[in-house]
């Protein structure tokens, strides 16, 4: 700057003159800096903002690629059967039992015992209360199957009294397990406590059967081959159960023509 100063001066340019000319330039450039400053930050701004964008745009593509491939696989679901899942669960559970039956043919292993070793204890007690609970009960087919159901249901509800099952097995010893040889009519005496359970049992079956009981409407046209009103129900049971085969047997009785 000093060499600069002495050129001019050399020249005939007057120094005061020269001073404020290098004043000026270095305004300018003080000037200039904020400038080029707001603008680089103007610049990294923008490039930010196309980042942004850049990925925002990714974003959106990606979710319409997916939205157009879950299209997709709905429209082959709602083409399928609707038990469709129910049937490929079930064909990949077969499959799986027959190469497991071909493993243990092959090992030379019992494929039922191999299965039955892969059953937790947990498992097995759920399957037992489920069977338990599942009502064998399917209607009335004769009066021998419905007496077997009663019989099976009061069995189920009998809680056994350890106490008293001591006391008789130190009373009678090996003669509380009866056999072919042995004698016990008319030796056993109940207990008082037993006969009001078998009472209580038997009003409150009795008062079942009256609740449960309908009524059934009385129809006066109706032909009467009945002598009295058990005699009645029980028609009316067999020919529920054989009318339909009867029909014809019965018309002819009735018109005279049967051979």
């Amino acid at each position: 700057m000093a060499a600069a100063v002495s050129a001019l001066s050399s020249l005939g340019v007057p120094e005061d003159d020269v001073g404020s000319e290098e004043e000026e330039e270095e305004e300018v450039e003080e000037a200039a800096e904020p400038g080029q400053a707001a603008a680089a930050a103007a610049e990294q701004r923008r490039e930010e903002r196309l980042r942004r964008f850049r990925e925002l745009h990714m974003k959106r593509y990606e979710a319409c690629k997916l939205n157009s491939q879950e299209v997709v696989e709905e429209d082959k679901r709602l083409k399928l059967p609707p038990n469709w899942e129910a049937k490929k669960a079930r064909l990949e559970w077969e499959l799986q039992v027959q190469e497991k039956k071909k493993e243990c043919a092959a090992r030379g292993e019992d494929y039922e015992r191999v299965k039955l070793l892969e059953i937790s204890a947990e498992d097995a007690e759920r399957w037992e209360r489920k069977k338990k609970k599942k009502n064998p009960d399917l209607g009335f087919s004769d009066y021998a199957a419905a007496q077997l159901r009663q019989y099976q249901r009061l069995t189920r509800q009998i809680k056994p009294d350890l106490e008293q099952y001591e006391k008789l097995k130190e009373q009678y010893g090996e003669a509380l397990y009866p056999t072919s040889d042995s004698l016990l009519h008319g030796t056993h005496v109940p207990s008082k406590d037993g006969v009001d359970r078998m009472v209580a049992d038997l009003e409150k079956q009795i008062e079942k059967r009256e609740r449960y009981s309908r009524r059934r409407p009385y129809n006066d046209d109706a032909d009467i081959d009945y002598i009295n009103e058990r005699n009645a129900k029980f028609n009316q049971k067999a020919e529920r159960f054989y009318g339909k085969y009867t029909a014809e047997i019965k018309q002819n009785l009735e018109r005279g023509t049967a051979v």
